[in-house]
């Protein structure tokens, strides 16, 4: 069979900030099955960029008074450093301003252009009078117009999931000035998507694109409007690249972005001589993967093989998307330390530990996946160190002493090492299919059976009597060549390990096949500790250090208003102003839904002797009935305020950033209903 010739991508991180375990997630997916595909002898290459375009590299490189050039190669310099500390091997990593993405992202324009899918048409946008800018839509927030949900973006509502155009949102203010938007034409550069509908059905359905996937898109399809015309103009003043024949339109940086696989990849053919073409012709017999997360499928599965189809480029093979990461069951949270960012991780904790619990969470669907910190410690310890690395070390030791290092010249048990050995198309057959927490069972599944194997033949029994001694040699050499095996099924996902495993079996690059034929009669060198265990006090010191490189929680609360928004926590108040808040301690007596609220929940509070019904907007924290019984604090002395729902006759207080990460205040235990808080 002749070797395969493979281009795998994975989604291009954002130059406007650092990389954090959930980018990892991906890379370390991708880099698992490009790892595992060179280990069977395929020719694979790794490509990605930064992807360095947009609004917000623009506002932040004005905010931190420095050029967005200046910005983007600082941040490139960053991901780098983190993407090569967690083993990532890239044949390139690039970035999309560069001159190859200029030229690939003009030259699929002009070819749909010419190709009549591209309309111009004159728009209304919402536009900050203030900053002088048409804002883009993650840069208006309001109310939603379809459920009335406060605190939404432009583009759709996180409550009740709709979409909406941002002229459409309800007392919309913009994040960069706090000012109310106005409304103002432009004319814009639709891509038709509509053109391509008949092809990207059968693209969707040729096997390319996970189920889940494909049932998600075809609901455009199904829709009453159909599918959409793309916008991929952007107003000046804005950081991408220039429309041909215009002097204020620029191209959208999701146009661009997708187009960066193909430059980086033309980077990295002229620099090593490979054939472009080969790999992206219409009619190549190469493959193309793209790995991606499931909130970018859209882009990736409609708007990116239409590109491609209307340009003249081959189709990718298939679109992988994988789903979220949370930390100890909750999504990353600033608040609760579980951010973790990639630098801080690197800084304390060992990036091959990471691989591997990653690898056995993933699989080939779009589920997400959960790092728990204590799992984590307890199936690295368990697995890595307990039961892989534990088998060299029980048999090294006696190979190194008694035997000068020279393995024996036979395995005592060969049907054992066949039966280790027969694994290796089954395990392949996992990897490729990308059922990574499958093939990690089954590879320890075979590292049991070997840890049984020594258990069951005591060489540290048997070394005692010298009548024993090659008896005990053939005992170790079984053991440290089917710790070679497992090894080298492992080599995908922890390749410091197996690099580490092959300067001790002295006996050259483990590939797939090394595993159809032990090693007898050869020499081993010393045997070092392959990998050390992971201790609580690594985690909290990691936890530490990523919580004090985090922005404060102020900082943090206007990030997500915007860059440049003014902080709401800087307006000042008096001793005076602050002294006639009245604060109590409540008893919340009844929690229950609100029919028809996003976010509320109907709470009853009892004062002591008084009770008062409040709507809170904590339902995305909270179950109804976990709060009952509980005590906290309201501010007792708020005017009622009359709502759809019926009448709020308090406020009950809660911190944190938002979603499942919002906390009610809890007094001590001894506090009853009705007593002030001082």
């Amino acid at each position: 069979m002749e070797p395969r010739k493979i281009l795998v991508t994975s989604a291009l991180p954002y130059a406007n900030g650092p990389l954090h375990l959930g980018h990892l997630l991906e890379h370390i997916q991708t880099d698992i099955w490009v790892r595992f595909q060179r280990l069977r002898g395929n020719t694979c290459y790794l490509i990605c960029a930064d992807d360095a375009h947009g609004t917000p590299i623009m506002l932040r490189a004005q905010q931190e008074g420095i050029t967005p050039e200046q910005l983007i190669e600082d941040m490139w310099t960053r991901h780098k450093q983190d993407f090569d500390g967690f083993n990532i091997s890239f044949d390139n990593y690039y970035t999309t301003h560069s001159d190859e993405n200029r030229h690939y992202a003009l030259y699929i324009y002009k070819a749909v252009r010419d190709a009549g899918h591209i309309d111009r048409r004159v728009i209304k946008q919402a536009y900050d009078a203030e900053a002088k800018m048409f804002l883009p839509d993650r840069f208006i927030k309001g109310e939603c117009p379809k459920c009335g949900t406060a605190d939404q973006y432009g583009d759709n509502c996180e409550s009740c999931g709709a979409t909406y155009s941002p002229v459409d949102l309800k007392n919309a203010v913009s994040a960069l000035s706090g000012s109310t938007p106005v409304e103002k034409e432009s004319e814009h550069y639709f891509f038709k998507l509509g053109d391509f509908e008949e092809f990207l059905l059968g693209f969707l359905k040729s096997g390319a694109v996970q189920k889940e996937i494909v049932n998600k898109q075809m609901e455009w399809f199904e829709s009453d409007k159909g599918l959409a015309d793309w916008d991929v103009s952007r107003d000046a003043p804005y950081w991408g690249f220039k429309i041909p024949g215009t002097e204020d339109k620029y191209f959208y940086v999701w146009l661009d972005a997708p187009i960066g696989y193909l430059a980086s990849f033309r980077n990295f053919c002229d620099r090593e001589g490979v054939d472009f073409d080969e790999f992206l012709k219409a009619d190549s017999t190469t493959e193309m993967y793209h790995f991606i997360g499931k909130d970018i499928a859209y882009f990736h599965t409609l708007f990116w093989p239409a590109l491609l189809q209307g340009a003249g480029f081959r189709l990718p093979t298939g679109v992988h998307c994988h789903g979220f990461l949370s930390v100890n069951g909750a999504k990353m949270s600033k608040s609760r330390g579980t951010f973790i960012q990639a630098e801080s991780y690197l800084r304390h904790l060992n990036p091959e530990w990471l691989r591997y619990y990653f690898a056995g969470k993933l699989g080939d669907g779009v589920s997400d996946i959960d790092l728990n910190l204590e799992d984590f410690i307890q199936r690295v310890n368990s697995d890595l160190v307990g039961k892989v690395v534990n088998i060299a070390s029980r048999c090294a030791g006696f190979v190194n002493k008694r035997f000068d290092n020279i393995l024996s010249e036979q395995l005592p048990d060969a049907d054992l090492y066949q039966e280790i050995a027969g694994a290796a198309d089954s395990i392949a057959d996992l990897y490729e299919k990308r059922l990574y927490s499958q093939a990690m069972r089954e590879i320890m599944a075979l590292a049991d059976k070997a840890n049984q194997y020594v258990d069951e033949q005591k060489p540290w029994v048997l070394i005692k009597d010298e009548a024993r001694q090659a008896e005990v040699q053939g005992i170790c050499t079984q053991g440290i060549n089917m710790f070679r095996a497992i090894v080298t099924y492992l080599k995908p996902v922890v390749p410091q390990l197996a690099a580490d495993a092959e300067a001790f079996l002295n006996a050259g690059e483990l590939q797939w096949d090394s595993v159809q034929t032990p090693l007898l009669g050869s020499e081993i060198t010393k045997f070092k500790a392959l990998m050390t265990r992971v201790e609580q006090k690594m985690i909290d010191a990691m936890i530490e250090d990523n919580n004090a490189a985090l922005p404060a929680p102020v900082e943090e609360k206007a990030a997500v208003a915007g860059p440049l928004a003014d902080d709401p926590l800087s307006a000042e108040i008096t001793f005076d102003d602050f002294a006639k808040v009245d604060l109590r301690v409540v008893k919340i007596v009844k929690a229950e839904h609100v029919e028809g609220a996003a976010k509320l929940l109907q709470l009853t509070l009892d004062l002591g002797g008084e009770t008062r019904n409040v709507f809170a907007g904590i339902k995305s924290a909270y179950d109804p009935a976990d709060l009952e019984g509980k005590m906290t604090v309201m501010v007792a002395n708020l005017a009622p305020r009359k709502m759809r729902f019926g009448v709020s006759e308090g406020m009950v207080l809660a911190a944190g950033p938002g979603g499942a990460d919002l906390f009610v205040l809890n007094p001590d235990d001894g506090a009853l209903p009705g007593m002030r808080v001082k």
